[in-house]
């Protein structure tokens, strides 16, 4: 017995669509409903492998880690500049 999966198809993350509040990619199944991935599995790297949660397809994510979007917070703040007072003629 093999521990290959059996994988629908392969799919651009580009061509899947993102669902920033509750950040997972949809891609359309042919069953009508949508395969599903987290963010943050495929950030972590667990699994490339996308479900759709009504039938027993599944497909493969291509993407590049580097290319998915940053966790909040992560970017750097830009600075701020301190206010400065500017006298005004009365």
């Amino acid at each position: 017995m093999s521990d290959e999966v059996a994988i629908y198809d392969e799919v651009e993350i580009e061509d899947m669509t993102y669902d920033e509040t509750l950040q997972i990619y949809h891609y359309p199944c042919p069953c009508g409903d949508r395969f599903e991935i987290g963010l943050q599995d495929l950030r972590d790297e667990e699994t490339d492998i996308a479900v759709c949660p009504s039938c027993s397809l599944m497909i493969r994510v291509i993407f590049d880690v580097d290319n998915l979007p940053k966790p909040p917070g992560s970017e750097p703040e830009p600075e701020q500049e301190t206010p400065q007072q500017v006298e005004v003629a009365a």
